[in-house]
Order: C-alpha cells, then structure tokens, then sequence
C-alpha cells in the first residue's frame, strides 16, 4: 500500500489489521495519509473489524484525537452509557475509557448498542498502558460469535426479545451501601432538568421512570442482532452479557481460567456473593438487568453459552504506549481486563 508504513494482520484471525511506521513516526503525516484513503480505511475497518496504529508518536490526548477525526471527522461526544468517564482534552470530544475501578472487568459489547443509534466507530489510545498484566481492551469479531452460538439458543433470544432496566440516583445522591450503584442522571444527562432528561429518553427509545425522591429507572428494548449496514451480515449486537446479573462472575470465572490467581479467585467468589444478594430484589430494582421482553429472567446457562462463544472468539493484544485502535463499531467488541497500578486509556467515538 506504502513504503511509509507496514501492513499485517496482529493475528490469523485478522483482527486487528496493524499499521506501523517504515520511516516517519509522526502524527501529522499519518493522519494526512490517512485522509487520502478514505475508501481504504472504510474497506479495511469493515473487513478486519479494526485498525491498529502502533509505533507512532502519540503521546497526547490531542494527538488521539487528530487521528482519530482523520478517519472520521464527525466526533461524538453525548455518551448514554453507563461506564463513568472524564474529559481528557479541551475539546470535549476526548475521555478517560472508564473510571470504574481497575479490578472490575468490563465484558464485550459494542458501543451504545441500546441506544437508537449507536456509533459507527469507536477509538481508543493508551496513553500509559498498565505497569504489569491486565489492562488489556480485548477485540472480538461479534459476526463470527454470531455464527458460532447454536441456533436454539439464538432461538430464544429473538422470541424472547431484551428489555434492560437501568436504575440511576439523582442529584441528591446515591446510599453509601448501595454497592451496584450506577452514577447519577444528572451526571449522565448532564442536566437536572426532567424534562430535558425525558426528551432526550424518548429520543432513544428509553421509558423514563421517576422514582422515589429523585432516582430514574430507565427501561429500554433492544434487538439481539443487527445487520451490517456495509455487508449486511447479521451481527451478535446487544449489551445482555454487559447488563445481565450474572456478568461479573462469568467474567471473573473466565479470567481465573486465563490468568489463575487468590486475588481473581476471591473476586470471582465476591462477585457471586454479590450477585446472589442482589437478586433478592426484583428484576425492576436492581441498579443493572437483562430480562426478556415479558420480564422473564434470562437463564444464567443461556448467558454461559454466549460468553463461551465470546472467549472464543477474543482477541487479548497488551497495550503498548501510544497505541490507537479504531473499531467498526457494527461489527466489533470491546471490553476490559482488570488490572494494578496507573494506566490510561482514553475513548471518542464518531
């Protein structure tokens, strides 16, 4: 393509498509590189499912950021997600991928898929990769996981359909022993108007519920697939393994399984602990579920079999500082392995 860069798979399965400097390393002549090639970056992205760029000189939010409006230039920054996030650049349109804490394991999903229109692209950089192991932001091609689950299963979930609740305090606060605690509205709106919060929910296909003194259940419908709008090959695209119960604990199991350890080992355990405590409430008060459309319970065995598929599929590649991937958000997951010590990872989205 060019003997300014080198271009190969980082895997047999093609995912990720990597892109290395032959010669010169700097932001500046990549993103003009990569403007020039807009049909080549859309082919490569849809076909491999990412790009990742390794080996240049980014060292900076705004560097990100200029690569990433390279490939697309119209940045996203309303996020209605549930993963707590700041700012990294001036802009607005740049931030940290996540501010949960760094031994919870974020599972596979694509971007928003609750959201009536979820992102074509998602990009990450790893501004300071984590000091040992973990930290990793694992790639799955969730094409190939949906022609891997058995059709009876899948059978299930299209007849069944899935409902999310999503329970929110408001501006007042959330209960100090409220250990699944999302945060607020407020924060995710960034509003404490109601009724802003309730046009931007009808926007979206979101039931807004007020509860309580100021809380906010969210409850939503989502289709367990979708089609690819370039290909049209039928992709696994939900979040039910993200939202569903027993998330933590089938990631925490799987985790155990890559990398045995006490530490993973007393985490898996707690998470099953906590999991079991909070089913003692019903499905509409819990702070995150997964349920079918009639509010049927979701058979945790069902979910065993996805996230198996999932595994089976992910790719796990440790960050190097200055990374930056770009994900066909249609067709390819991300997530999070936990982690020790420092690290940041920032995310924009188009």
């Amino acid at each position: 393509m060019s003997d300014d860069y080198r271009i190969a798979p980082l895997h047999a399965s093609g995912l990720p498509l990597v892109v290395r400097p032959a010669g010169d390393v700097g932001v500046a002549r990549l993103t003009d590189w990569l403007r020039e090639r807009p049909e080549w970056v859309q082919d490569r992205l849809v076909g491999h499912g990412a790009l990742l760029f390794r080996g240049f000189g980014v060292s900076r939010g705004e560097d990100f950021e200029a690569i990433a409006r390279a490939i697309d230039p119209k940045l996203e920054n309303e996020y209605l997600g549930t993963s707590p996030r700041n700012a990294i650049t001036a802009s607005g349109y740049v931030f940290s991928a996540s501010e949960l804490p760094p031994y919870y394991p974020i599972p596979q999903h694509c971007e928003m898929s609750f959201t009536a229109r979820p992102p074509r692209r998602v990009f990450f950089c790893a501004l300071r990769p984590s000091d040992g192991t973990g930290g990793e932001t694992p790639l799955c091609d969730f094409r190939k996981v949906w022609r891997d689950l058995d059709p009876e299963l899948v059978k299930r979930f299209e007849e069944g359909g899935l409902r999310i609740v999503r329970n929110y305090s408001g501006p007042s606060g959330a209960s100090r022993f409220d250990l699944w605690q999302l945060k607020r509205w407020d924060e995710m709106f960034l509003t404490t108007d109601r009724a802003q919060v309730e046009a931007k929910c009808a926007e979206q296909g979101f039931d807004a519920q007020w509860v309580g003194r100021d809380g906010l259940r969210l409850v939503s419908t989502q289709p367990v697939h979708r089609d690819h709008p370039v290909t049209g090959e039928r992709v696994w695209h939900n979040h039910v393994t993200t939202f569903h119960g027993s998330q933590a604990a089938g990631e925490y199991a799987r985790i155990f399984r890559l990398r045995p350890s006490a530490r993973t080992l007393a985490l898996w355990q707690v998470a099953r602990a906590m999991t079991a405590l909070a089913r003692r409430k019903p499905p509409e008060e819990r702070a995150l579920e997964c349920t079918y459309l009639d509010g049927r319970e979701i058979p945790d065995a069902d979910l065993e079999q996805v996230r198996d598929a999932v595994w089976r599929h992910m790719v796990v590649e440790p960050w190097q500082r200055g990374d930056v991937v770009a994900i066909d958000n249609h067709s390819t997951s991300h997530g999070r392995l936990p982690y020790r010590g420092p690290r940041t990872v920032a995310v924009c989205w188009a």
